[in-house]
């Protein structure tokens, strides 16, 4: 009976756990060297078969309890690790591995994924909307987000990998055992491949002992937060059972000027989870997750402050902001409405808690999963299985960020994703000559994605040029024409592409063993190999022609768009004659490179011309209705052009959907990793590591544009020691990781708009955009150190640091910032040898917690939380304008409650010192920080 209590027992994680971190290759030898004889000299000097290191977690924390009633300081057990899907001591894994246990989290209330990454060193959170946020470990992962990208860092919750980066975002992570990130390249233990990193995610499992607790938080911004779980026996040593419940409601510190009751970053969030644990049999067991999130609406797109678009050019050169909200916003169109102004309400927002906007909508997301993990115990082997399913659901209605009617759907973007996944595996018992793990994984991937855009009437006078508004401008007809040059356009549009229909099938085999040559010399080695097969079936259409479908081109890259041939605007064709605006035809370039035009308008189309003319000017013109196009005027016909012209700008790159080039590769990893445990108390290892990321198979507007993979080695040098007659845990490592091919967005030859570009001037120059490509060479070295330190009666510190160096080696073609994008500069710009954007040099975390008994099992506790930045750039091109100056983020807590956890009421204070660092920034916006936000949390045990 015991034992099958035990099976999902919650992970063997000491009460203060430790975040390992790790350092940098060169100039560090003699300091590492320092601290590997201090410590073996600090070993020798100590028992070394004290038993404080042979207990486990439970022990541990009984020896805190009673070293704390002694107003002692407390000697540190063992720290526990689930990495390599099995319990082992932290200090036996030749890993740069950092945890952090569930209990820290909750005291914080630290549930997103956010705030468990501010607990983890050498580990970011890049922060966008629920689908473009992203992780990076040792600077290295932040971009932008493409939907047929594998994640740089993996997430595995409960041995299932999230292979999506939005599946991180989205979601409260409640009712948690520990929290790991494993730096460097994994996959030949841990399911579904990553190439940077992993965070390892280990909630409370089903149990036969009683279990329930609760939390409810009453904050500031009308916040309200509700967690709830518990279990325990069904059938008494056959089913148990665990539910988790979590509720996030509360509005956002920015408001909405024309809706108080909106907000930017609000939370509205439900989840919950059920799990059940069958033992039939000493030697099975059967664990079956079910969770839910149901679709609701956060506001985290928009969270930006405008600022004075700089009137200069990093050269000198004046920037005439011809399509910056500066000049837009001073058009008569705009002018009309007298509680709007540039200056008070679309640069400041009426102050940093409030914006003028009336469409800013929220962003809609909602997931399902399930999963079920069996386990044989044989003789002298344990098979697993684990099979799971994951969908989720993001759909996003954006504003421009003005009460006009511009844009009723900014960059709106709708996808289902689905993830189905199998894993089986074999392991050896621990303790022989060689103890492995080996199995099979599958997953196939499903992401059916469109990136929609919708205009309103007041599109046109806003995206308009400035020599199409003012001849649209000038009269009724002509504003006619400006109200439906784009109203009611609705497009899948191109961004990389509007539809995608992405399906991603990864099959591999994967080993691992650790070869036990004595007791004190592991050699561990793995060997991975993935086949990877990737199809995307992609295109961009009109979906809705609105109230100007008279207005679309004829045809734009062969795909017919119903509209009639006609001059946009006045054309040149020889040194005597110019086309005016608005003539019938077009304008072909001829072999020799002269120009003709061809009036090869259907009968269909000049029909479709003439009715055109009655729709707008059948007032002005004699003769009223039934007359022709011909019997415009110039400046009709002009008019005419420059609402064409406005609308063709807007519709952009259009094609028919077609299956891209697919990506089809088996990619191998492995590692090799010597470890010498020189005493109880010391433990060196080394490791290479290599991994590699799967290619993407997309398109560049309308081209396939296939990306290879990013291939990974990373290697590491580590020490991880107790010392201080086992009061502290000191963990250290050098790393250097050289990247090749690495996936990022940079510029590269747009094929479609040059081929239309010579199409009417042979002698046109290359065109680029910008997409995700592979950049030849990236590099991270630097050093790590992390630890845990109980010298202080009554108190556990947690630390971590690290200097870490992450540059481009070979970058050659990266986007111009804003400020170099002057007339006449080149089309991309060299940035090797530049740190890599997202990365600070200087990173360290602190953890403290602070516990005393006061009498009448009531217990006096106060936590604490620090984590410290350097400066970074938040920008992708690299813009002078993107840095990020150092920042601290302190978040705290103070309480009261009884000994035995059943009640407790605490003070928890997120950003203490309120530190208004923006998160991003360019030339002309930034975002800022989030404020400070206390409130008061009850919490126990029942």
């Amino acid at each position: 009976m015991s034992y099958r209590r035990n099976v999902y027992s919650p992970t063997l994680a000491a009460r203060f756990s430790t975040e390992t971190q790790h350092f940098s290759i060169k100039p560090i030898a003699f300091f590492i060297a320092s601290v590997f004889f201090s410590s073996a000299a600090a070993a020798q000097s100590t028992n070394s078969t004290s038993n404080n290191t042979a207990q486990n977690a439970a022990a541990t924390a009984t020896t805190a309890q009673n070293t704390t009633a002694e107003n002692k300081p407390l000697v540190l057990g063992v720290v526990t690790v689930r990495s390599r899907n099995r319990i082992e001591k932290l200090q036996d894994v030749p890993l740069s591995i950092s945890v952090v246990a569930g209990k820290e989290l909750e005291k914080l209330n630290a549930t997103d994924i956010s705030a468990l990454t501010q607990r983890l060193a050498n580990i970011s959170w890049n922060q966008g909307n629920q689908r473009t946020s992203s992780l990076s470990i040792r600077g290295i992962g932040k971009q932008g987000q493409t939907e047929a990208q594998d994640p740089a860092v993996g997430l595995i919750v409960d041995g299932f990998n999230y292979a999506y980066n939005a599946l991180s975002s989205s979601f409260d992570f409640t009712d948690i055992e520990t929290v790991e990130v494993t730096r460097g390249p994994q996959g030949t233990l841990l399911g579904k491949n990553s190439s940077i990193g992993a965070i390892n995610i280990t909630t409370k499992r089903p149990s036969f002992d009683p279990d329930f607790n609760y939390s409810i938080t009453l904050g500031e911004w009308d916040t309200v937060q509700g967690r709830f779980a518990g279990g325990g026996a069904v059938i008494e040593d056959l089913l148990a059972w665990r539910g988790t419940l979590s509720v996030s409601k509360g509005q956002g510190d920015i408001k909405n000027a024309y809706n108080s009751d909106e907000s930017i970053s609000n939370k509205e969030r439900v989840s919950g989870r059920v799990q059940f644990l069958l033992t039939p049999t000493e030697d099975f067991s059967a664990r079956f997750a079910f969770d839910v999130q149901p679709r609701a609406g956060e506001r985290t797109n928009g969270r930006t402050i405008y600022t004075p678009t700089p009137t200069k050019f990093s050269n000198g050169a004046d920037n005439p902001n011809t399509s910056d909200a500066s000049v837009r916003l001073t058009r008569r169109w705009f002018t009309q409405s007298p509680n709007y102004n540039y200056e008070d309400s679309y640069l400041y927002g009426g102050g940093k808690n409030e914006y003028n906007t009336d469409g800013r909508r929220p962003l809609i997301t909602g997931s399902n999963g399930a999963t079920a993990e069996l386990n044989w115990k044989l003789d002298t082997h344990t098979i697993t299985s684990i099979t799971a399913y994951k969908d989720y659901h993001f759909n996003a209605v954006n504003d421009e960020g003005t009460p006009f009617d511009i844009q009723r759907n900014s960059g709106g973007f709708f996808n289902d994703y689905k993830q189905v996944s199998q894993e089986l595996r074999l392991s050896s018992q621990q303790g022989e000559f060689v103890d492995y793990q080996a199995g099979l994984f599958y997953l196939d991937v499903n992401n059916v994605a469109e990136y929609q855009r919708v205009w309103g009437n007041d599109a046109g006078a806003w995206f308009a040029s400035n020599a199409q508004y003012n001849t649209l401008d000038k009269d009724s007809n002509g504003r006619y024409l400006l109200i439906n040059s784009l109203s009611g356009l609705d497009m899948a549009w191109n961004s990389p592409a509007g539809f995608q229909d992405i399906n991603n099938e990864s099959s591999a085999a994967f080993a691992q063993a650790n070869w036990n040559f004595t007791e004190q010399f592991v050699l561990t080695t793995g060997l991975r190999f993935t086949r990877e097969e990737r199809t995307n079936r992609t295109g961009t259409y009109i979906k809705d022609h609105g109230f100007g479908a008279e207005l679309n081109p004829a045809v734009v890259n062969n795909v017919n768009l119903g509209g009639f041939h006609s001059v946009n605007a006045a054309t040149k064709i020889n040194d005597t004659l110019t086309i005016p605006a608005g003539t019938l035809g077009r304008v072909v370039t001829n072999p020799d490179g002269t120009k003709t035009l061809v009036t090869d308008n259907s009968t269909a189309q000049l029909t479709l011309a003439d009715q055109l003319a009655n729709e707008y000017f059948a007032k002005t013109i004699s003769g009223a209705p039934g007359d022709t196009y011909a019997s415009l005027t110039a400046a009709q016909k002009a008019q005419v052009g420059a609402a064409k012209a406005l609308r063709q700008s807007q519709i952009g790159v259009v094609f028919d959907e077609f299956d891209v080039e697919p990506y089809e590769k088996t990619l191998p990893s492995f590692v090799i990793s010597p470890t010498y445990k020189w005493n109880e108390k010391l433990t060196t290892y080394a490791s290479w590591q290599h991994g590699e990321k799967a290619g993407i198979a997309q398109a560049t507007n309308g081209i396939s544009n296939l990306v290879t993979e990013e291939k990974i080695d990373a290697y590491e040098l580590g020490i991880k020691s107790l010392l201080l007659d086992n009061t502290l845990v000191f963990n250290l490592a050098l790393f250097q990781m050289n990247i090749k091919d690495y996936q990022q967005t940079s510029r590269i030859f747009d094929e479609y708009s040059t081929t239309l570009a010579r199409q009417a001037e042979p002698k046109a120059v290359d065109i680029y955009t910008n997409a995700t490509a592979n950049i030849p060479k990236v590099e991270a070295r630097g050093i790590e150190i992390d630890g845990i330190y109980s010298g202080i009666p009554n108190t556990t510190l947690r630390f971590a640091g690290a200097i870490t160096d992450a540059e481009y080696v070979e970058f050659t073609n990266s986007a111009q910032p804003s400020e170099d994008s002057f007339p006449g500069a080149d089309p991309y710009k060299d940035v090797s040898g530049e740190t890599l954007p997202g990365a600070s040099k200087y990173s360290f975390n602190i953890g403290a917690d602070y516990r005393l008994p006061i009498g009448n099992g009531k217990e006096f506790h106060t936590n604490l939380n620090a984590q410290y930045n350097s400066k970074y750039n938040s920008d992708n091109s690299l813009s002078s304008y993107g840095w990020i100056e150092g920042r601290t983020l302190v978040d705290f807590g103070i309480g009261i409650g009884n000994s035995d956890q059943t009640f407790d009421v605490s003070l928890i204070v997120k950003n203490l010192f309120d530190d208004d660092t923006p998160s991003t920034r360019t030339w002309n916006s930034y975002t800022p920080a989030n404020p400070r936000w206390a409130a008061i949390s009850f919490s126990g045990r029942f």
